[in-house]
């Protein structure tokens, strides 16, 4: 008699082999193309579009488990759509009400891919998202000290490094996911690897650090804690432990030192001192970025339909500045309540998948950890069309789905009984979900 894992038992067929390789390098491009979004339709649109035929065409499952996370983003997105309806002859607002829907549908996509072949693929996204992330970082860097000719005015925005986005908050919080994966290298590899990780963490710190976002650093600082605590949780090894813990304080002491000698430069220091005040002006007074934010709520209690998309700006000095806010003055109270039920939803479900044994489980700490920093981020920034946002929000509930015959395998296995077997064979054989 044989003996297997529920996650064993329950496995799809296997694609021929050059359209499994086709497929994960699709699912690499997609990781990389999100680092380039300075235009807009991005090359991670177009990526992800010829992404989605090919996976439709060789075959994808929508389960039954990611039907929470469809009603929620659907009717996150019927609530954007009714309080736009006043307002689609303005060009921007129809772009921003078909981005939304587009993100919608990259989480639902990127959840189904990454529910299957999921250990290989999620590999694939990691090195797609580092080496954008070092494209990024390297251009930011290049352009905010002037070493690519012209690069300065493209590559920069008010003096603050912004590579190949738009906005320095977006690049800085783009790098923290791509950072923590090779800060889990630096922990865990040989030293040759450890030693290239550590090379391509300093440079994305540095790009980091010159992007002068308040949230990115604190993002960084944050969600390295906390993958690395979850990481010594879930280490089956005391030396894994001792390790990362040894390694952790040796990356502080030289973040420090490194941001010791980024500031012994005038216009870095000048810069820095300013960003790292706590009384910016436009945070300050009754229609700064907390009065906003006050203020706003006030007004979403009587708009069951909201103002709108894009529209807060006309009643206020500045944006939301605030997902969950902008979700009520976009889309009402529908939008309002969805959002950040399914912000709570994938976080309620995120903390419940720590500790389950999974092939992915190092993937999973990196990308839950970025993912609540985001999550905390978006109280005091819009992340509504943040890219990286929705393809770790699609990557977590794909990790959900194919996280569940793990947890079920938890139990007792799953017996395979062939038509001759016999008690002794039984008996004897130990069940290899022990090695899960």
């Amino acid at each position: 008699m044989a003996y297997a894992t529920t996650a064993e038992a329950s496995l799809s067929p296997v694609a021929a082999p050059g359209v499994r390789a086709l497929q994960r390098a699709l699912v690499w491009l997609v990781g990389a193309s999100g680092a380039v979004v300075f235009i807009e339709p991005s090359p991670y649109e177009f990526v992800t579009l010829v992404a989605a035929a090919l996976f439709f065409a060789t075959g994808l499952r929508l389960r039954l488990v990611f039907m929470p996370l469809l009603l929620l983003i659907v009717t996150l997105n019927v609530g954007y759509s009714i309080g736009a309806i006043p307002l689609l002859a303005d060009s921007d607002v129809f772009s921003w009400i078909a981005t939304s829907w587009y993100m919608a549908f990259t989480v639902i996509f990127l959840a189904m891919v990454l529910s299957e072949d999921t250990a290989a693929r999620l590999d694939m996204l990691r090195r797609g998202l580092i080496v954008g992330a070092m494209i990024a970082s390297l251009a930011a860097i290049a352009g905010y000290f002037n070493l690519v000719p012209g690069g300065h005015d493209l590559l920069t925005l008010y003096e603050r490094a912004r590579g190949t986005f738009k906005d320095p908050n977006v690049l800085g919080a783009f790098l923290i996911l791509p950072a923590l994966f090779v800060l889990q290298t630096i922990v865990t590899a040989r030293f040759g690897k450890a030693l290239r990780s550590a090379i391509a963490f300093a440079i994305m710190s540095l790009a980091i650090l010159l992007a002068f976002s308040r949230a990115a650093w604190g993002g960084l600082i944050l969600t390295s804690a906390f993958m690395l605590a979850l990481m010594v949780l879930t280490s089956r090894s005391r030396g894994e432990r001792s390790r990362i813990v040894i390694i952790a304080v040796i990356a502080v002491l030289a973040a420090a030192l490194l941001l010791a000698v980024l500031l012994s430069f005038d216009s870095v220091a000048e810069m820095f001192r300013q960003r790292a005040s706590f009384e910016q002006s436009y945070d300050e007074g009754r229609f700064g970025r907390f009065g906003r934010h006050i203020l706003g709520a006030q007004m979403a209690l009587d708009l069951p339909f909201g103002i709108g998309p894009l529209q807060f700006h006309h009643y206020f000095p500045e944006d939301t500045h605030n997902s969950y806010l902008n979700a009520f003055m976009s889309g009402g109270w529908i939008s309002g309540v969805c959002y950040p039920a399914l912000v709570f939803v994938t976080v309620v479900l995120g903390f419940r998948h720590i500790f389950v044994r999974v092939p992915w489980q190092r993937a999973y700490l990196a990308i839950f950890s970025a993912f609540l920093g985001t999550v905390g981020e978006s109280f005091v920034i819009d992340t509504d069309h943040w890219r990286h946002f929705w393809m770790m929000l699609g990557a977590m509930w794909g990790m959900f789905a194919a996280a569940q015959p793990y947890k079920a395998a938890d139990g007792p296995p799953v017996e395979i009984r062939p038509a001759l077997s016999s008690q002794k064979n039984r008996t004897s054989q130990s069940p290899p979900h022990a090695r899960a």
